[in-house]
């Protein structure tokens, strides 16, 4: 016992001295928690550590997942939701079945087993996904890989899943298909219950400890009982995250909040850098049984550098029609603006028909009674909304530039090496395959995750706004602000109702509260902003109420 609390703390220390380290020398955290986890295992007194796959599949990633879910904004992940499904689904599918067709031709394998490494290695990494996050890339970029490497993981573990089972007996694409399909759509729901009861319950308890210890439960609520419906936990963690994120500045008292966001870092860079370690740990372990027991390690490497290499053209290719339909989208928005302005002239003229969608119409013959004003209202909201999202197409279009960076940023990771492990003992080759895996993820840290910011330099990506432009859509929406602070003032003033000094600057912070909301359910300003704003009134708030 005592052993296993001496190496827990050595694990923290070392987990914090990377990341600490990490800047100044200029290596991602994880390269060097998988380089410690290899020197410590040459150490003669270091004990064999064997950490159970399903542990890393049901235990971590649940909640980091979840955790990234959270801080994603919601606006940019709507827009991007075509993109994110398209890398996520699509490209999985592509790459698990060309993948798997090259591990059939080299490693001879049958179909369902060449397939299911093709599975293994086809997701991206979402930790790894941090590493191009720091370096100051274009938002939107950010936006698609962290929604890509959130869901593809749960596409590619049910796709590990079917080949299994296809492995062990007789089944059909259809079938197959049958069980994707509904995978997803059951965690779905589930996802969305628990993040809807979850933000419900929380919003009931007061005490920031208890709520704090309650959104711990809240991945592992939405990952289990997906898992035993046959559906993927990882995506009913993820949409918990999602709805939890986006409801939870409603709902949830800045103190709730704020204690959320530092527990949640915390817990993700003990997670993370665990998970790395233990790969450090065991991966001299594996090469040694590879040796021994698969033609070397020599045949190992090749094949994984190999698969790398295809995986980053399969992803290249796909990337180039992406940005074509990014662009064509871009353009359309563009002649878009024009329209919603004429539908917006149209709306202010109340002697012409309202512009009503066929949703609209059908809304208003089922409900007669709605008055003029509330549908108005409401046309005008979907009006703004779209002229926002247009503007976000044209003024955060991606180029060549941001596309390389997609490519190489789609590093291989922690699920990877997770569930290459899960592999069953009968599995051909089991461990030669479990090192191919592991390869292809330290191989794609290293190159990938250690040039990640020499690119960056050498590219020169355009970083999204502009700082004149930040500074005007700041001071935009200080105006918001400002004009919200005194329609509160006015509001008492001609009630007459009186409050203190710390009544009213609270009265004023809700009510600028509801403003930064209603401007971000449209999607009026940068998620950047819009954040950075609400932390202010939050820190505000909570100095108040000390």
């Amino acid at each position: 016992m005592e052993e296993l609390l001496v190496l827990g703390l050595l694990a923290l220390f070392g987990i914090a001295a990377s990341h600490a380290i990490s800047p100044r020398v200029g290596i991602a955290a994880p390269l060097l928690l998988v380089a410690l986890g290899v020197l410590a295992s040459t150490v003669p007194a270091m004990p064999e550590i064997e950490v159970d796959p399903e542990v890393i599949l049901a235990g971590v990633l649940p909640p980091l997942l979840y955790a990234a879910a959270v801080q994603i904004p919601a606006t940019d992940f709507r827009r991007e939701l075509r993109t994110i499904s398209g890398f996520s689904v699509v490209l999985v599918l592509i790459s698990t079945g060309l993948l798997g067709w090259f591990f059939h031709g080299v490693l001879d394998l049958s179909w369902p087993w060449a397939l299911a490494l093709g599975a293994l290695v086809s997701p991206t990494d979402p930790v790894a996904t941090a590493i191009i996050k720091r370096l100051g890339v274009n938002p939107r970029v950010t936006t698609v890989l962290e929604g890509e490497s959130m869901l593809n993981d749960a596409v590619a573990l049910v796709l590990l899943r079917a080949a299994v089972a296809a492995a062990a007996a007789s089944v059909t694409f259809w079938s197959v298909s049958g069980v994707f399909v509904g995978a997803l759509t059951v965690a779905v729901i589930i996802g969305w219950i628990v993040g809807r009861l979850n933000l419900w319950v929380r919003s009931h308890v007061r005490d920031t400890t208890v709520n704090t210890v309650i959104t711990f439960t809240v991945p592992f609520l939405a990952s289990i009982p997906a898992e035993a419906l046959g559906a993927s936990g990882l995506v009913a963690a993820v949409v918990a995250g999602l709805v939890t994120g986006n409801g939870a500045a409603r709902v949830l008292s800045p103190q709730h909040r704020s204690a959320d966001l530092q527990t949640w870092h915390a817990l993700e860079l003990v997670l993370e850098g665990l998970v790395y370690l233990v790969l450090g740990l065991e991966l001299i372990g594996v090469i040694e049984d590879v040796e021994a027991n698969h033609q070397g390690v020599g045949r190992a490497v090749w094949i994984a550098l190999a698969a790398l290499a295809l995986s980053l053209l399969i992803r290249a290719l796909y990337v180039v029609p992406v940005l074509g339909a990014m662009r064509r989208s871009a353009e359309r928005a563009e002649r878009a603006h024009h329209r919603i302005a004429a539908d917006k002239a149209q709306l202010a003229d109340l002697s012409t028909p309202a512009p009503l969608t066929p949703l609209e119409r059908l809304s208003l013959r089922l409900r007669p009674g709605r008055t003029e004003q509330e549908l108005h209202g409401r046309i005008h909201a979907r009006l703004v909304r779209a002229e926002a999202d247009a503007t976000y197409q044209v003024s955060s279009r991606l180029g060549w530039r941001d596309g390389t960076l997609i490519v190489w940023s789609g590093m291989r990771g922690v699920v990877t090496i997770a569930a290459a492990q899960t592999l069953p003992a009968d599995a051909p080759e089991r461990s030669l395959l479990i090192l191919i895996a592991f390869v292809v993820a330290v191989v794609s840290l290293g190159v990938q995750g250690g040039t990640a910011a020499t690119l960056v330099r050498f590219l020169k990506p355009d970083p999204g706004q502009t700082p004149q432009q930040r500074a005007a859509e700041l001071a935009e929406l200080q105006q918001l602000l400002g004009v919200a602070a005194q329609d509160v003032r006015d509001r008492l003033q001609r009630s007459g109702e009186e409050l203190d000094e710390e009544g009213e600057s609270l009265a004023v912070i809700q009510a600028q509260r509801e403003v930064l909301l209603e401007a971000r359910s449209v999607g009026l300003f940068a998620s950047g902003t819009l954040h950075s704003a609400m932390r202010e009134l939050d820190a505000e708030q909570i100095r108040l109420e000390l």
